[in-house]
């Protein structure tokens, strides 16, 4: 075997080494967005139809999240919280609609006091998604019906149906 042989085939080998350490990066990262994301991994992939820019989105959603200082809520806080998601779910027998905006309300006061940032509905819920990823289907929920009620078109059962939603979600806070 001549030095121009020997060279490709150096060449070759290492190519093949540098694919496979690539493809092995690729599995491991998907890997763990696919443990660390849950349901929201495939949520995202059928929204955004291809695996590479699905997974980017969900690593911007994990830088963006370091950034936050988010903290658990205090004794006093939770005991405070609780108090008042009681009376928003004894409210719901005599006035649904009224709970379910109040619910909504809450739970973006609580989302706010444990330091994630509040504003548009969507991106609150991706930011949630990094952290709660098994639960942020449960607000997205909870916030269609809300939302569809808000424009009138929610019926009752959709709104205890909200409720329960929004239940989950103070169970996990």
């Amino acid at each position: 075997m001549g030095a121009n042989q020997l060279t490709i085939v150096i060449v070759v080998v290492a190519v093949v080494i540098v694919l496979l350490a690539l493809a092995f990066w690729r599995k491991r990262r998907r890997e763990k967005l696919r443990q660390r994301f849950g349901p929201e991994y495939d949520r995202v992939l059928a929204q955004e139809k291809d695996v590479r820019k699905a997974e980017g989105v969900l690593e911007f959603r994990a830088r963006r999240r370091e950034q936050f200082e988010i903290h658990p809520l205090s004794t006093e806080g939770k005991s405070s919280y609780a108090g008042r998601w009681g009376e928003v779910q004894a409210r719901f027998v005599d006035d649904p609609r009224r709970a379910v905006t109040l619910a909504d309300h809450l739970v973006t006061d609580v989302i706010q006091a444990r330091g994630y940032p509040v504003g548009e509905f969507e991106q609150q819920a991706a930011d949630l998604s990094v952290d709660y990823p098994t639960i942020v289907d449960s607000y997205r929920a909870a916030h269609d019906i809300a939302e569809r009620h808000r424009a009138g078109q929610a019926t009752t059962e959709d709104l205890r149906q909200a409720m329960v939603h929004y239940r989950a979600l103070f169970r996990n806070y």
